[in-house]
């Protein structure tokens, strides 16, 4: 490796001078400064970062925490691209980021002991069980933290609208003429989750309509099996709804399923939607109606707010930040005749 010795010896100047002309110190001329970082790059000069650390007090490494419970890893369709948003404008900002390790098999450091072993500057949370007692110490700590989807007190959260999403979304079922609306929900219990249902429930309490209990199921996020026996058990109802909504994407292909394994169209026959607005679901035939989550903004938007956070701890404002998705009228859901 190139030290800064050998930069001195080629450049004729002391290794102090040549430190000093690479922090871009103001005792140091212009001159000596261009023809130092020249040489420097001739010679192939990388600071070492773990110097640089020490100098700084700053690694210029961000950790990230995502710990999928549905081990679906960097293939979950939704924070695949959050966290590839993520990375490149952190990338930008001069960042490297690096995964905390979520295997709580594998070591017995906890999340904020793997934080600081790694010396992150700061931390995103993007997907984990936020009732983890290990999340909350790393919460309480002092390392810079910005969660996505999930808001804590005093730490900055960046959250898809998914009030307005589901409201955008049923709203439109509603005047596409369904009445009998059914919503195979995620059946973990997180805030998305909530917000999602209490939407569902209130917007068509606002539209004057009664959803029946059997029509609304619990199922995991992702996960197609599932959704296709929740869809089988609706279908199976005395009075079974006209439009299913399902927890995302991915898992509504299981609501596909089901309804075509009994030779039942779609949209003529029945109505799905789905929720996220992942690549396939926008390429498979009928185009899938959706809420097409800003997952770019959702990713850029967090770095942001973290690194302004890191760089600027006392002046950067603590807040929930929202970022609404668009409806994808897409061609899964037919319009009916409205029942007088």
């Amino acid at each position: 490796m190139v030290s800064l010795k050998d930069i001195s010896k080629a450049c004729g100047v002391s290794v102090a001078t040549v430190s000093k002309a690479l922090n871009d110190h103001s005792d140091i001329s212009k001159e000596t400064k261009e023809r130092v970082r020249e040489i420097a790059e001739q010679l192939g000069y990388h600071p070492n970062a773990a110097a640089q650390a020490l100098k700084t007090n700053r690694t210029n490494n961000i950790g990230v925490l995502f710990v999928d419970e549905a081990n679906s890893g960097l293939t979950h369709d939704y924070f695949s691209h959050v966290l590839d948003s993520f990375k490149k404008k952190a990338e930008q900002e001069g960042f490297d980021i690096t995964f905390i390790n979520g295997d709580k098999t594998r070591n017995n450091m906890s999340y904020l002991s793997h934080a600081i072993y790694r010396g992150f500057d700061g931390v995103v949370i993007a997907c984990v069980d936020f009732s983890d007692p290990q999340v909350d110490e790393l919460i309480k700590s002092n390392i810079p933290v910005v969660t996505i989807d999930h808001s804590f007190f005093n730490r900055i959260s960046i959250m898809s609208d998914n009030i307005k999403g589901i409201k955008d979304l049923v709203t439109y079922i509603y005047e596409m003429g369904h009445r009998k609306i059914a919503y195979v929900h995620g059946y973990e219990n997180t805030a998305v989750t909530q917000s999602r249902l209490a939407s569902f429930y209130n917007t068509l309490q606002e539209l004057g309509i009664n959803v029946p209990d059997e029509y609304i199921v619990g199922s995991p996020y992702r996960d197609t099996e599932k959704a296709y026996e929740a869809t089988k058990k609706l279908l199976d109802l005395p009075d079974p709804p006209t439009c299913i909504l399902y927890p995302d994407d991915f898992a509504a292909f299981g609501g596909f399923n089901a309804v075509r394994e009994r030779n039942l169209r779609i949209p003529e026959d029945i109505s799905i939607a789905g929720y996220d607005g992942i690549e396939l679901a926008r390429r498979i035939s009928p185009l899938m109606t959706t809420i097409v989550q800003d997952t770019d903004k959702i990713g850029r938007t967090a770095a942001a707010k973290l690194i302004d956070l890191i760089n600027n701890p006392k002046g950067t404002l603590i807040e929930q930040i929202v970022i609404e998705g668009t409806l994808e009228k897409g061609e899964s859901v037919g319009r009916i005749e409205t029942v007088k």
